[in-house]
């Protein structure tokens, strides 16, 4: 019984969209981070910092679920 709980959860954790929401995590936040180096422009520093603090909810979340 315990093999099987071991194995449908090392199953859940190799679930792909958990990948791929960890990309789009990252892919958010260098946007974020990119942003904050592409200008002055009037509101481009308050913008930045919600886009990388999305991208690290994103990535933290799936992680979570992974150690889940």
């Amino acid at each position: 019984m315990e093999e099987t709980y071991k194995n449908k959860h090392t199953e859940e954790s190799n679930d792909p969209a958990h990948y791929n929401l960890i990309v789009i995590g990252i892919v958010v936040g260098l946007i974020g981070v990119f942003l904050r180096f592409a200008g002055s422009w009037m509101f481009i520093d308050a913008i930045s910092n919600i886009l990388l603090i999305i991208g690290i909810v994103i990535s933290l979340k799936a992680v979570l679920r992974i150690l889940k």
